[in-house]
């Protein structure tokens, strides 16, 4: 196919002075147009036929050469087809004009014929070939060949990059001031490659106290926050011997604790120039005393599971599944393995607590077995808490209390990545819907009372087709359950680089997050 293109165009060398062009070479024995227009008409419909058939057209593309176009192929390495991929532009001029693309050949072939009425040599009678290419060819090609390399060369080591790569994110110190339930005294884990675990690059995660004026961020837990005596950082800018007078004021009780901070902070100036203070919680307002004591501006940011957080981490969510392999495997889980039907793991038993309410009047009209400290509960097996509850149809991911946004790993990581149904109490459904799909899990508040949901499970374990459609969604999405207390730590150091250096203070922190 090669040496047909060859009889109808013969480049010419290219060297100092010369040019290539695009006019085509009279062809030799060609007959006058009146005598076959017929003839010509047919051969000519016959190899428009040809010269588009996919496999000509792959023959152009490898014909085409780097400066034929603005595209140039390339060969993905995982799958091996050819993509096209832009090429810059040249700014400055060869010597050597670029050969016609290969799509210039099948518009002439297509077209209509030369003016002289001399169809193309293809179409009017045989040309006898050379066998071989001229005495001098290689050299010429050599020199062409040459002559480009160097022009390219020379124009784009003059040529600043079109596409300049994005500057990296500027670096950004996170102090956090206790390890979370470690605390005062705690031995602290080394902190964690925000670039290798989470793809968040350019954070420096501080531990040392000695650093506290070198970072952007400091994280205070909420927990460790208000047990023991205030430990805050010293007012910037303060002496020695002020500070410590001001740190003996803060000593006379947890629940006045902050707001004495606060106004210590206020009479001696600033934290150090542009840091943010972040209060980070991920218990419900149940379960976080002293709130009412660290109002007054204290803070400039929340970390919460609270997606109205100023960083927002949830205890785990969906994401788009790329791969099969990722987590939970399979589009449903093997219901050979399911022995049990309902499974509940509870750490902390109180009789005061709706969820407990709630699972005595659901086990009066179907088993279930509860795992976990206090009340009826089982140790958990040595195989683990998931491997536990795959064994069963269904999971009572029930909340301690019911907040806005309060869905922890009960649901996540219990029942949707151990491949259970989960039965969900906590918020509404339609604070649930925001996270999962609706049809991914079965809602207390759906039923009027607890036996009629007692029935609609007893249902299911009968009706394996209508009990499958509660796991549709494995099909398009992988469950992601977030790593205490690294990815917080991480997330905020992105925050930190994506935010602007607008001043922001929480003034009603209690009052944002009991509402």
């Amino acid at each position: 196919m090669r040496r047909l293109w060859g009889a109808a165009w013969e480049p010419r060398g290219c060297g100092p002075g010369e040019e290539r062009t695009g006019a085509q070479p009279e062809m030799p024995g060609a007959r006058p147009a009146g005598l076959e227009k017929r003839e010509a008409g047919r051969r000519l419909a016959a190899l428009s036929a040809r010269f588009t058939s996919p496999w000509l057209r792959e023959e152009g593309s490898r014909a085409r050469g780097p400066l034929d176009s603005g595209t140039a192929p390339s060969r993905s390495p995982a799958s091996g087809d050819r993509q096209r991929q832009p090429q810059p532009q040249r700014q400055h001029e060869t010597r050597c004009r670029p050969s016609p693309p290969a799509d210039a050949w099948q518009a002439a072939a297509a077209g209509p014929m030369r003016s002289t009425g001399a169809p193309w040599s293809l179409v009017g009678r045989p040309q006898r070939r050379r066998r071989g290419p001229p005495r001098g060819a290689w050299a010429l090609t050599a020199a062409g060949l040459l002559c480009t390399a160097l022009a390219a060369y020379a124009c784009w080591g003059q040529l600043p990059p079109l596409w300049p790569s994005p500057a990296p994110p500027r670096p950004v110190g996170v102090l956090l001031w206790w390890e979370p339930f470690r605390g005062r005294g705690g031995a602290a884990r080394p902190p964690p490659d925000c670039g290798l675990r989470f793809n968040i690059s350019g954070c420096r995660l501080l531990t040392d106290r000695e650093a506290y004026g070198e970072a952007q961020a400091v994280l205070f837990h909420h927990r460790d926050l208000v047990r023991g005596p205030p430990d805050w950082p010293p007012p910037w800018g303060v002496p020695g011997g002020a500070a410590a007078e001001l740190g003996l004021r803060e000593l006379h009780g947890q629940e006045e604790a902050g707001a004495a901070a606060a106004e210590a902070l206020a009479a001696s100036g600033p934290r150090p120039p542009g840091q943010r203070w972040v209060w980070m919680n991920f218990e419900s307002p149940s379960h976080s005393p002293g709130l009412r004591g660290l109002d007054a501006d204290l803070f400039n940011w929340t970390l919460s599971y609270r997606a109205d957080s100023d960083v927002f981490v949830p205890y785990g969510y969906l994401y788009p599944r790329s791969h099969p392999r990722e987590q939970p495997p399979g589009l449903v889980p093997p219901l050979a393995r399911k022995r049990g039907l309902v499974a509940w793991v509870v750490s902390h038993w109180d009789e005061r607590q709706a969820r407990v309410r709630y699972y005595h009047q659901l086990s009066r009209h179907v088993p279930v077995d509860v795992f976990g400290q206090g009340g009826p509960g089982l140790p958990v097996p040595d195989s683990g808490l998931l491997h536990t509850v795959a064994r069963y149809k269904f999971y009572l991911a029930f909340e301690n209390s019911q907040h806005l946004d309060y869905i922890t790993e009960k649901l996540w990581r219990n029942a949707l990545l151990a491949g259970a149904v989960p039965v969900v109490l906590g918020p509404d459904r339609a604070n649930y819907e925001r996270f999962v799909p609706r049809g991914a899990f079965i809602h207390v508040d759906d039923f009027p009372s607890a036996s009629s949901l007692a029935t609609y499970l007893l249902f299911l374990d009968r009706s394996l087709a209508v009990y499958r459609r509660y796991f549709h969604w494995r099909r398009s999405y992988a469950v992601h359950i977030t790593s205490f207390w690294d990815e917080p730590w991480c997330r905020a150091c992105q925050a930190v680089q994506t935010a602007g250096d607008r001043p922001k203070s929480i003034h009603n922190l209690a009052g944002w997050f009991q509402r």
